[in-house]
């Protein structure tokens, strides 16, 4: 690591510094908060589900669009030609997450879960759903290359469009009926993943670029980068904790009603981040990627896109089935998990030679 990156280093940490140092933390009272509100507050589950936008609660879907809205702004957009440029690290995305990340889940799903058929289906719709929200958290807090993170969920959005509905019926299916297990259907339409890709990614990624546009245009680049981000960026970490509270008060009765049930989830679940994120990392150091690039593909082949996931199984399944509650499990294993391998990935980032932090 070069004297510049060792200097430029505790700035960019340094922007989000008082939440960054106890995050883990922060992320554990925001999952007690949840469960202690779902609790004490008969029917605070149903008044917080009364309103959705696109089968998903409407303070989930604030907390979603706060979260990522200071990220995306964050992204300087003129540099995006330099990250679609680089073939190596986006066909090694598209292969890790639409063909390894499924395919894994998928079999993780049958190992742990034979006997129980609503959690494994709700596992595989978690498996297809490759991740467009929070990645975009995990990579800027483990300070992995903005604008090659902007440009994976883009294709990851594209793609969930186009193959969400396909692979789950393959992976539902076909495979099954090939290997003589038992097969189930999954029903969701290219346009109901697409409303989602609009709302969750489409939103704060059109805010963001609007924002630096016009906040440069109007104040210059210095004042944007130096007064307006650090000023904005806190919020993104607030938005992640009010969804972790939004989450666990929602879902608080199913989990501690159901200890043993989660346990069983949890499990494949800590298997398919461990290999995601360990094979991205793995896969990254091995094509020279510099620790940015690597760090962000690790994570955007590790995360998935638990709001697509959780709307599809209650659209399908309904709210009270076992393929939501598997949906709903999945990013309360993902959040803690995720939060520690950002710490795993800083602690990585010395190893790393050619590593340029992004301004």
């Amino acid at each position: 690591m070069s004297e510049a990156t060792t200097a430029e280093h505790p700035a960019v940490v340094g922007k989000l510094s008082a939440l960054d140092r106890f995050l883990p933390v922060w992320i554990g009272a925001a999952m007690v908060a949840g469960l202690l509100l779902g609790n004490v507050i008969p029917g605070l589950g149903d008044m917080l589900s009364a309103v959705e936008i696109d089968g998903i609660s409407l303070p989930i879907a604030l907390g979603l669009l706060i979260m990522m809205y200071p990220v995306l702004a964050k992204v300087r957009y003129d540099r995006l030609d330099t990250v679609t440029g680089d073939r190596k690290l986006l066909i090694s995305s598209l292969v890790l997450n639409w063909v390894l990340g499924p395919a894994l889940m998928f079999a993780l799903a049958w190992i742990f879960l034979p006997d129980l058929p609503e959690y494994r289906t709700g596992l595989i719709i978690v498996g297809l759903a490759r991740c467009i929200a929070m990645v975009i958290i995990w990579n800027d807090l483990a300070c992995g290359d903005r604008e090659a993170a902007a440009v994976l969920v883009a294709i990851n959005s594209v793609f969930q469009v186009f193959m969400f509905a396909v692979l789950g019926w393959f992976y539902l299916s076909v495979l099954p009926g090939w290997l003589g297990l038992e097969q189930t259907t999954i029903d969701t339409s290219p346009w109901q993943i697409a409303k989602s890709v609009l709302i969750f990614l489409g939103i704060p990624l059109l805010a963001g670029y609007l924002t630096r546009r016009y906040g440069e245009k109007a104040k210059g680049r210095e004042w944007y980068e130096s007064k307006f981000l650090p000023r904005i960026g806190p919020w993104a970490l607030y938005g992640l904790l009010f969804t972790i509270v939004i989450l666990f008060a929602l879902q608080g009765d199913q989990i501690t009603s159901q200890p043993l049930d989660v346990v069983r989830i949890a499990i494949p679940l800590l298997v398919y981040f461990a290999v995601m994120w360990g094979g991205g990392y793995a896969l990254g150091a091995a094509m020279g990627l510099g620790y940015e690039r690597t760090t962000t593909l690790a994570f955007t082949a590790a995360g998935n896109n638990f709001e697509l996931a959780i709307a599809v199984a209650i659209a399908t399944y309904g709210a009270a089935s076992g393929q939501a509650l598997a949906g709903v499990v999945g990013p309360l294993i993902e959040v803690p998990v995720l939060v520690g391998l950002v710490y795993v990935s800083l602690a990585l980032r010395k190893r790393f030679t050619r590593t340029t932090v992004p301004a």
